[in-house]
């Protein structure tokens, strides 16, 4: 690619020779990448790359998608290149603090609005370990009501979900503090989202790269039987949980009887285990 920097490509050969770096670093869609990103590093719209190809591109530019492209090549999520994702329709800014939401978790959002029967109700939620603050803005912008508390751990992931809250124009029925799994909270709730890392730490190496390196660890590694997480979190939920609350809490692959035992001992009882849209357990719903 060495033409990115030499010459001044046109769009075209531009997103030919990044398909092919694409391609060449084992990328499943090298071509539709390709168009992202190059959109991405130009400030077009994608629809533009493929309806300009003969347009010139300055070499910086030039340098600044073959960079980007560089990066997508050793792994980078094309969500961490943008710097945002898309999460319940919404797009939601990221950063190194923050896991990068996966539709997988749309399942607590969708568990929980569908057990709500009325949503101009007001209600409190709160959502542990909020990273970009996805869970909790999702249901406030369908709640017009409803207010929340976001918590975690990391004061960068606290910042970005305010940021986003921000941007999303939620800020006035959203508040975010720093805290643990076991933090305790004034007040009660009438729901609780969660999303808690549960790889067990001996998986960790054999997550995709793009997992793996560019997610912060504490948002995965869930200790030795990755369950470290849901044992406090259960206890903080037993604390704030209003008597005809439900907690909505994300849990990994084949965890469906283990989180639920620890749920029981904290003194919940499990009503239900939601499936993603592939089939896989993916929330307990957990009441007293």
């Amino acid at each position: 690619m060495s033409t990115l920097l030499s010459d001044t490509p046109t769009v075209g050969q531009l997103l030919e020779e990044s398909a092919v770096r694409l391609a060449a670093a084992g990328n499943a869609a090298p071509r539709h990448e390709a168009r992202i990103i190059l959109a991405l590093a130009l400030g077009i719209e994608p629809a533009t790359v493929l309806g300009w190809p003969e347009r010139l591109v300055e070499p910086k530019l030039a340098a600044a998608a073959k960079a980007l492209i560089d990066r997508r090549a050793r792994g980078e999520p094309v969500s961490r290149l943008c710097g945002k994702r898309e999460f319940w329709s919404l797009d939601f800014a990221l950063s190194p603090d923050t896991l990068d939401p996966r539709p997988d978790s749309e399942t607590l959002v969708a568990a929980a609005l569908a057990d709500i029967r009325d949503p101009s109700t007001r209600l409190r939620i709160v959502d542990f370990g909020t990273g970009t603050g996805c869970l909790l803005l999702a249901l406030l912008s369908e709640l017009p009501n409803t207010t929340g508390l976001g918590i975690d751990i990391s004061p960068g992931a606290v910042a970005v979900a305010q940021g986003n809250a921000t941007a999303l124009r939620l800020a006035d029925r959203a508040e975010f503090q720093i805290g643990g799994w076991d933090t305790r909270i004034d007040g009660q709730a009438d729901v609780i989202v969660a999303n808690p890392p549960y790889i067990a730490s001996s998986e960790i190496g054999r997550l995709p790269l793009e997992v793996r390196a560019f997610d912060p660890r504490a948002a995965l590694d869930g200790g030795p039987d990755g369950l470290s997480a849901y044992r406090p979190l259960g206890a903080a939920i037993r604390g704030v949980l209003g008597p005809a609350g439900k907690a909505y809490i994300e849990i990994g692959a084949g965890q469906g009887l283990q989180v639920a035992r620890v749920l029981s001992e904290a003194g919940l009882r499990v009503n239900a285990i939601r499936c993603d849209l592939a089939g896989v357990e993916r929330c307990i719903v957990a009441a007293f």
